[in-house]
């Protein structure tokens, strides 16, 4: 039996996470999705890397849901898109 490989699994997650941020920055909500975007790009990141930072803090969020069955924390993922470019440490970072 072959290994399942798991690289197209991971950059399909990483595009849909992508699109999430994107969906979030068009609707405006969360504020703290633009500001953020910003923040970012004024310090010297690039759009396209400020978007993956991003969506690796929506990740690390879900991943929290996930993981204590509790409903998604809008004020913990607010939180971490203002922490960045420091991303969230923990279990969910797997």
């Amino acid at each position: 039996m072959q290994p399942i490989d798991e690289e197209p699994d991971e950059e399909f997650a990483q595009s849909k996470l992508i699109e999430a941020v994107e969906n979030q920055l068009a609707s405006g909500e969360p504020a703290a999705a633009q500001a953020t975007l910003n923040k970012l790009t004024l310090v010297g990141y690039g759009h396209d890397e400020s978007l993956e930072l991003m969506a690796q803090v929506l990740a690390h969020c879900i991943g929290v849901m996930l993981d204590t069955d509790q409903p998604f924390d809008n004020q913990a993922y607010e939180q971490g898109l203002r922490n960045l470019p420091e991303l969230p440490e923990g279990p969910a970072e797997d």
